[in-house]
């Protein structure tokens, strides 16, 4: 960690050491990373990785945490988050390019300033556009791959690539990302021109759904479950009667029984308990079994 640090000094690059996750995700759950690292060009992001890996660091890039479920007991190695160039959004035309740091709706709302249309449909998603990249984010019948043109990525070797959307294996809550190790730096979107009021309605709509629907008012992961085929998991959970139900400081949402929501106090094993507790009775009183969307990660 000594060398870590050592090189991250000398190049200014900024970082935390033990920073609690539970700041960092929107679940407001997790223990400390060894070490949270906040890079703003490509060049502190390649120090960094790079030092991690002649150190024998793991290393894990942070978006919004709002797919995430860090351990109690934290995360081994570096976490890295994206800012300054990251975050930046440009428009040309119909199509914009946004770094991977930027949040999810100010991507929609560049699009909306601009009267593009095509991205209403994840006005409200609470992640970043690097995290809508890897997961192929989606709501409302649209997903990130009905626009999607390319993503700049890192590779472990270290090279820079332009990837087209045809070869980013974009499926429901996957991508090529979730196997071969790159880091998202920018994606870029084809929108087509539209009218500005109109699309503006449609954010709003959506955004009142969320509102109407969804559990807002506290900390959460998102939906917890995927859709599982002919079913829609949130309905099964209700089905089973398990709304409400609570482990901890855990529950299964009153509001929409797909959301697990963090009621206060809630930790990773109270969150996964209430997983295990819902897949096992929709498994058993319905036949289907529901796969975690949200993604748990750090030390067992």
């Amino acid at each position: 960690m000594k060398y870590l640090t050592d090189i991250l000094n000398s190049k200014n690059i900024t970082y935390v050491c033990n920073e609690p996750m539970s700041a960092h995700t929107t679940f407001k759950i997790g223990g400390a990373a060894d070490i949270l690292i906040t890079v703003r060009t490509i060049d502190e992001l390649q120090t960094a990785v790079n030092a991690c890996k002649a150190s024998d660091i793991p290393v894990m890039i942070l978006g919004n945490g709002s797919n995430l479920l860090v351990s109690d007991n934290g995360i081994e190695g570096a976490v890295i988050t994206l800012d300054g160039d990251f975050k930046e959004i440009t428009v040309d035309g119909d199509t914009i390019t946004s770094g991977a740091g930027a949040k999810l709706s100010r991507l929609c709302s560049v699009a909306l300033e601009n009267s593009l249309t095509g991205l209403e449909f994840a006005y409200g998603i609470p992640g970043s556009v690097g995290g809508a990249m890897y997961m192929n984010a989606g709501a409302y019948g649209g997903e990130m791959k009905d626009v999607a043109l390319s993503v700049t990525a890192l590779t472990p070797d270290g090279e820079i690539h332009e990837v087209p959307a045809e070869e980013l294996q974009l499926g429901y809550r996957t991508s090529v990302f979730k196997t071969n190790g790159d880091i998202i730096l920018f994606s870029k979107y084809k929108l087509e021109q539209g009218d500005q009021a109109a699309i503006k309605a449609k954010m709003d709509d959506v955004m009142d759904r969320r509102k109407t629907k969804q559990p807002l008012e506290f900390p959460s992961a998102g939906s917890v479950f995927k859709r599982p085929e002919g079913a829609f998991a949130g309905t099964l959970i209700e089905q089973c009667g398990l709304k409400g139900k609570t482990v901890g400081g855990a529950q299964v949402s009153e509001k929409h029984a797909g959301f697990i929501i963090n009621i206060g106090g809630a930790t990773c094993d109270d969150v996964m308990g209430l997983v295990k507790l819902v897949q096992d009775t929709v498994k058993a009183e319905t036949g289907y079994f529901l796969e975690r969307e949200i993604i748990r990660t750090g030390r067992e």
